[in-house]
């Protein structure tokens, strides 16, 4: 099984809690109804007879969480996701922002 060059001490119990297994839940906008509610990724495994291999990251269960933050987060505070339900979640969660003020004065407004 291959693990991240980095962090293996934050990595490798956050994946033995979901069971090497994508903990999204929906998370992404995908109902996972295969896996009854949680995506079917597992690290190490491939998307199809002819996919792509998973690599599970632990990241925050808040896919808006910056780098830094996340960086400094224990185990307990990360979840495993695959790299498509992650970025599907944060896109998601990006679109649910409120929308920012438009009648700022901007450096382009004409």
């Amino acid at each position: 099984m291959s693990e991240p060059l980095a962090a293996v001490d934050t990595w490798r119990p956050v994946m033995e809690a979901a069971g090497f297994r994508c903990q999204c839940e929906g998370e992404c906008g995908n109902a996972h109804a295969k896996g009854s509610g949680r995506c079917q990724h597992e690290h190490d495994h491939h998307t199809s007879k002819h996919g792509r291999r998973i690599r599970l990251m632990a990241a925050p269960a808040d896919p808006l969480t910056t780098a830094v933050a996340a960086a400094g987060l224990p185990a307990d505070r990360l979840r495993a996701w695959c790299p498509d339900c992650h970025s599907g979640a944060a896109r998601r969660a990006r679109r649910q922002l409120p929308a920012t003020p438009t009648d700022q004065c901007s450096l382009f407004d004409l």
